[in-house]
């Protein structure tokens, strides 16, 4: 009778230290992953690749020497529905300042994005960030969120989003990252 005892102490032992050992290491992931994750102004963009609606690769790096805007968004977004037009607005003149807007869409089906272009009449590329890597890499959280990165690849501004930022806001931030 003892021995059937022992092997169940040493099963519930055992099950509570691989219990403890998992609580720990999930509590020490989701701490380091905020701490790494966060990019501050001054930092350097973490450069990506990703496939605009028109199945152009774009890659962060070839906008070297040039302003950019990049918006992170979704179709579902209020505020987002609200900003894209006066982003669209100023889109040609601060492209031929040297500013570029990429405008990367979290998740959502090609379907609905394409119905949103097409409601918008959006002119600057959009990209789809299907397995969230970018959005990851820059720690984005609510929707919208604007980072502005200047000309050496350094990030100005971090504009995060549930605020309906104007046409105004978008010009000052413009000016502020054009070459």
């Amino acid at each position: 009778m003892s021995q059937i005892k022992k092997r169940r102490f040493i099963m519930r032992a055992s099950i509570l230290l691989v219990l403890i050992v998992l609580v720990a290491y999930s509590l020490y992931a989701n701490i380091t992953k905020h701490q790494d994750g966060n990019l501050a102004v001054g930092d350097k963009a973490p450069n990506f690749v990703l496939t605009d609606m028109n199945g152009k690769k774009q890659q962060l790096s070839d906008y070297k020497g040039k302003g950019v805007l990049l918006n992170f968004w979704g179709t579902w977004c209020q505020p987002c529905k609200q900003e894209m037009p006066a982003m669209n607005e100023l889109y040609k003149e601060y492209q031929n300042r040297g500013v570029q807007i990429l405008a990367v869409h979290v998740v959502n089906t090609t379907f609905l994005v394409r119905q949103f272009i097409q409601q918008y009449h959006l002119s600057f590329p959009v990209l789809i960030d299907r397995n969230k890597d970018v959005q990851h890499a820059y720690n984005i959280a609510p929707l919208p969120t604007t980072i502005l990165i200047g000309p050496d690849g350094r990030i100005k501004n971090i504009v995060v989003g549930n605020q309906h930022l104007t046409k105004n806001d978008f010009i000052q931030m413009m000016d502020v990252i054009k070459p």
